[in-house]
């Protein structure tokens, strides 16, 4: 599950999930969201990813996702595969080509959070747009 939390100049995303795997899932879901639909030839594309800890690994899967929609035009619409492992993702998603609606010009770091809690998974990020 993913709501939208608005803010001037800014948006922020608010992820509630079962599992580490599932909040990309939805992280990407949201992305899909934002960039609008396409019609064009499907895509697939394998994203190999690493950073310090898991959040700043969801930042940089936001910040790839928004560079394939807008720099790639390839729009995701969903993940095939996923998986997480010591400060590293490697992802397959699917998606079409085609045109995006540019609205990410950043993911920040701002409020930023990925934890357990309750024995849930929560993750919080700042878009701005």
């Amino acid at each position: 599950m993913f709501r939208w939390v608005d803010h001037t100049s800014e948006l922020e995303l608010e992820i509630v999930a079962s599992s580490e795997e599932e909040i990309f899932g939805e992280a990407l879901v949201a992305v899909a969201e934002l960039a609008g639909d396409a019609d064009g030839p499907p895509a697939t594309k394998t994203i190999e990813l690493e950073a310090d800890d898991r959040a700043l690994l969801l930042v940089e899967w936001l910040s790839e996702l928004v560079y394939l929609s807008e720099a790639e035009e390839l729009l995701p619409e969903r993940l095939i595969a996923l998986e997480l492992a010591d400060g590293k993702i490697r992802a397959t998603v699917q998606g079409r080509h085609g045109q995006a609606r540019h609205l990410v010009k950043a993911v920040t770091l701002h409020r930023l959070e990925f934890a357990r809690d309750n024995g849930e998974w929560r993750a919080r990020v700042v878009l701005d747009v």
